[in-house]
């Protein structure tokens, strides 16, 4: 099926959408208490982007913005971009010397914001040399601000909404990512209306979106992920949007949302699994406990032998449409994926063991790989030809090459113009040849499908000299052991490894739920010998799949809790290792001495 070839600019690509498919459901919110139709968001957009003509928007300059995801974002967001401003999202979890540094780089003048984050704003502004002249709220009136209902009564004498629409061009900034920084201060990628065009017309060749289509924006809006897998995508499709203020909540919504598009960290998948597993093990009936059982392992060997490009045995194909009508198709439904037609995990690497689960189950879950750099994805798993452990084939706008070192190099359209007033960090990233340097170890098989080893900066040499992926340890404990929230393999420059552990706050609850145990905090649990027990197992059967020198010989359970954006991880689960080296330093020193 052919992809989309979206218009120039994504002004253009939202006025064609809005006349295409008017009466459309373009945004809502999971009860429904918010409906939008695509001329009603047209109708909003044209309002909000008067009055912010009115407040002296005007082409070229920047809109901050602080929200939760909620379709205020995408109203705003689009109506900047019919000024010809450039609109940037704020991580919820900054503080406000960290705003303060975006402030400065964007040089905004305005910034929109929920009542919530009020006080960071105002902090972050009186920190920075640059003005912010004007503070919307979207959701209240306090004192010092402008009301979202008050921005779009305001008239803007000599603004012409139409011609100042048609006034952007491809080559316009079309937003700045912030990166989510695991080292140093976050740089500014500034992505081009054309940039974001190849991103989505590679993209929907390999997973076509339609005015049919509906997704779930759950994930940070700063993140390039879900501003391009929602927000930019909905506005080149009509595709629409349900929005999701609290992420924890996500799990709970997918029955009543049953999204057709559906992308998620490797952590989300990881809860998922743990989830269908814990509820296989509580089955009270031995003959559906063996059925599922049955059907998994069908459902596990038919997804490794496509994988492996290999037959599928006649036997295990009737084996599998038994599986598929008698508990797979119950499972979707059940969990809210079972209108599902493409489902991806990025961000990070998902271990091979829960993808293979994710592919029993039927979803076609497809690995993809990227950066904001590059305007999103640069490679995905094509889901016809899914290779487990792989993040794919490159998007037609990418071309890819391996250096000398095994550095993956990307080239084409779809990348950023560079970093915001940084040149020195742009030529360092950018060569002369237009390749852009990513920072990824990888390779590239015959039929071009590319597998990441690591980061080039986060290889683990031990003190026999042998490299390691921490991060291909890391996951392989996660998928042993569910109550593992986070893991950091710590082995650089020396004699074994050894890991940091923290709970995951959920699998924690319910498994004190389980030994009858009356504090399910993880400050509690952490020193639970039961606890200890239970991932002392999961270190060991991690430790069968992984070789010999990346086995983990001891490990420490944490009492904190990691929140996305906070010292040790950035918004989207990362790891911030060197922060998290010097923070536990006592802990890691401990674990080889002891």
């Amino acid at each position: 099926m052919p992809g989309i070839t979206p218009l120039p600019t994504f002004t253009a690509t939202f006025q064609d959408t809005v006349a295409k498919h008017p009466h459309n459901l373009a945004l809502s919110t999971p009860d429904g208490s918010v409906r939008l139709t695509w001329r009603q968001y047209g109708q909003r957009v044209q309002r909000i982007a008067t009055g912010l003509a009115a407040l002296g928007v005007t082409r070229g300059e920047t809109v901050g913005i602080m929200l939760t995801n909620r379709p205020e974002f995408h109203l705003v967001d689009t109506a900047a971009l019919h000024t010809g401003a450039t609109p940037f999202s704020i991580y919820n979890t900054l503080a406000p010397e960290q705003i303060a540094h975006l402030f400065g780089n964007a040089g905004n003048r305005v910034v929109v914001c929920e009542e919530q984050f009020l006080d960071q704003i105002r902090k972050a502004a009186d920190a920075t040399e640059t003005k912010v002249e004007h503070i919307v709220c979207v959701d209240g009136r306090p004192p010092g601000t402008i009301s979202l209902e008050d921005l779009e009564s305001r008239s803007a004498e000599g603004f012409d909404f139409e011609a100042s629409w048609r006034a952007v061009e491809p080559t316009d900034v079309l937003t700045i990512i912030y990166t989510s920084g695991t080292t140093g201060p976050s740089k500014g990628v500034e992505l081009t209306h054309a940039g974001m065009n190849a991103e989505i017309e590679g993209m929907s060749a390999v997973a076509p979106v339609t005015v049919e289509d509906s997704v779930i924006s759950y994930l940070p809006d700063a993140h390039i992920a879900n501003r391009w897998g929602a927000h930019y995508t909905s506005l080149a499709t009509g595709m629409h949007i349900v929005t999701l203020a609290d992420m924890k909540q996500m799990i709970s919504v997918l029955p009543s949302v049953r999204p057709t598009f559906f992308g998620a960290v490797p952590q989300v998948w990881y809860k998922l699994k743990a989830g269908i597993e814990a509820q296989l093990a509580a089955e009270k009936s031995p003959v559906k406990k063996r059925l599922a059982t049955w059907a998994f392992d069908v459902g596990k060997r038919r997804a490794r032998l496509m994988s492996d490009r290999k037959p599928v045995p006649v036997t295990l194909k009737a084996q599998h449409a038994i599986a598929e009508k008698v508990v797979f198709s119950a499972v979707r439904a059940k969990l809210g994926l079972d209108r599902v037609k493409f489902a991806a995990t990025g961000a990070a690497a998902i271990d091979p063991q829960a993808l293979e689960f994710v592919l029993a189950l039927g979803l076609p879950c497809c690995e993809i790989w990227g950066m904001s750099e590059i305007s999103c994805a640069a490679t995905v798993n094509p889901p016809d030809g899914i290779r487990i452990g792989t993040v794919g084939k490159a998007i037609a706008p990418a071309e890819l090459r391996i250096a000398d070192d095994g550095e993956l190099l990307v080239r084409g359209p779809l990348v950023m113009k560079g970093y915001r007033n940084d040149p020195e960090k742009t030529a360092e990233a950018i060569d002369a040849d237009g390749w852009l340097h990513t920072g990824d170890i990888a390779s590239i098989d015959g039929d071009g499908y590319v597998r990441i080893v690591d980061r080039k900066k986060e290889l683990m040499i031990n003190a026999s000299g042998k490299n390691m992926s921490p991060s291909n340890i890391e996951g392989t404990i996660k998928v042993s052991c569910p109550l593992i929230g986070s893991a950091v393999a710590i082995g650089d420059d020396r004699p074994f490894v050894v890991a940091l552990i923290t709970l995951d706050p959920d699998a924690a609850a319910a498994f004190a739920s389980a030994h009858g145990l009356t504090d399910a905090s993880p400050a509690a649990l952490a020193d639970d010998p039961a606890v200890h027990d239970a991932i002392d197992a999961g270190i060991k059967e991690a430790n069968t799949k992984l070789a010999r020198v990346e086995q983990i010989k001891k490990f420490v359970v944490l009492p904190d809790v990691w929140e996305p954006g906070g010292d040790e991880v950035t918004p989207t689960m990362k790891l911030k290792r060197k922060p998290i080296a010097s923070k536990y330093a006592e802990q890691i020193e401990a674990l080889y001495t002891r």
